[in-house]
Parts: C-alpha cells; structure tokens; sequence
C-alpha cells in the first residue's frame, strides 16, 4: 500500500443508534461502558475502511464526557481518519445526541482512537495509505494529532522519569496533603 493516498472523506463514517432503556446505569442516564463500546465500533469500522482490512485499537485518547446521554435520545458517531503514520491511524469520534421530545442536540463525548492495521495472517502491522487533506478542517485536524502524539510521547517519557525518581524515600514529601497513608515507609524502599 506505500505511495496509496485517500481522501479522508472516503472512511468517514456514522453510526447512529436510539439509547433504549437497558442502556441506562443506576444513575438513569446511558452507561459510559456502553458509549466507550459504540466508540470502539465506529473507530474501528472507520479505520478499516480506510486501510481495507483488519485492524486493532492500540490506545483511546482523551475520551471526554461533556454531558450524559439520556436514554430516549438519539446518538449519533461521526468518525474520520484523522491521521496517519506508518501503519496506524488517529481515528477522531464526535457523539452528538438528540433529544425528540425537546428538540435539542447536543455535543456529549469527543474521542480520538489510535488503531493500527494488521495483516490476519501474520498479526504484524502493515502499512496504511496516507491521507488526502482536501479540507482546512482535514488539515487542522492531522496538524491536531501529530500534536498530540508528540505531546503523549513526551508526557510518556516525563511519567517514566518521575517514576524512577518516586521510587526513591526522598519523593514522599510529594504524598504531604495528600488523601493517602503510609503506613511503614522503611520497609517499602530499603536501603542499597
């Protein structure tokens, strides 16, 4: 597939499902679990319309939940191809829900899927086109990922750093006001 491009409007896609009582958490409003899943399927079908073929979620970004969905309203996912890499794909979802009785739409979750294709046989990845950016929006949109993937590599490496450094007693004075305990510190990191 090297040297393919396609435009992103070619695997925009929209899945769009009425939120029935059973969807409902303790709460009375639709389960996040269950919003997470249409999240996934949308990705995922979005994403292999891009790259024809099979492919896995690798990591889910910044989902956001802006305001609940209510059972009765209409739910509908709107998936692009946001970016594209070597063999993965940055799928971004929007999930708009309509109320009937009220008339009223509202923006309820963002989400950005990073999915990658893999060939079924070996379950190694395998390149994807690249994107046709046909669109100021198309264009904002892959400048957003690549910022946010070079954003996530550096939050990666500053976590893993802090890590190494936590482990040592002298980083305890980062847990004073906070809501937790420690009950015997001596015996968690012994002396070398």
């Amino acid at each position: 597939m090297q040297n393919t491009f396609r435009p992103v409007k070619d695997a925009v896609t929209v899945l769009t499902e009425l939120m029935i009582p059973s969807y409902a958490n303790f709460g009375g409003k639709v389960h996040g679990g269950l919003i997470l899943s249409l999240l996934d399927k949308v990705a995922y079908t979005c994403a292999s319309k891009h790259c024809s073929g099979y492919c896995v979620t690798v990591s889910v970004d910044g989902v956001d939940f802006h305001s609940p969905v209510e059972v009765g309203d209409l739910v509908s996912m709107y998936a692009s191809v946001n970016y594209v890499g070597k063999s993965s794909m940055v799928i971004g979802v929007k999930v708009v829900s309509e109320n009937f009785k009220k008339g009223t739409t509202t923006h309820t979750n963002t989400s950005f899927f990073t999915m990658v294709a893999m060939d079924e046989e070996t379950k190694k990845p395998i390149p994807v086109p690249g994107l046709i950016l046909e669109s100021a929006d198309d264009i904002r949109r892959f400048i957003e990922a690549s910022k946010r993937k070079e954003l996530k590599t550096q939050y990666k490496a500053a976590l893993k750093k802090h890590n190494e450094e936590a482990r040592n007693q002298a980083h305890f004075k980062l847990l004073e006001g906070q809501n937790c305990i420690v009950p015997d510190s001596t015996s968690l990191f012994p002396k070398s």
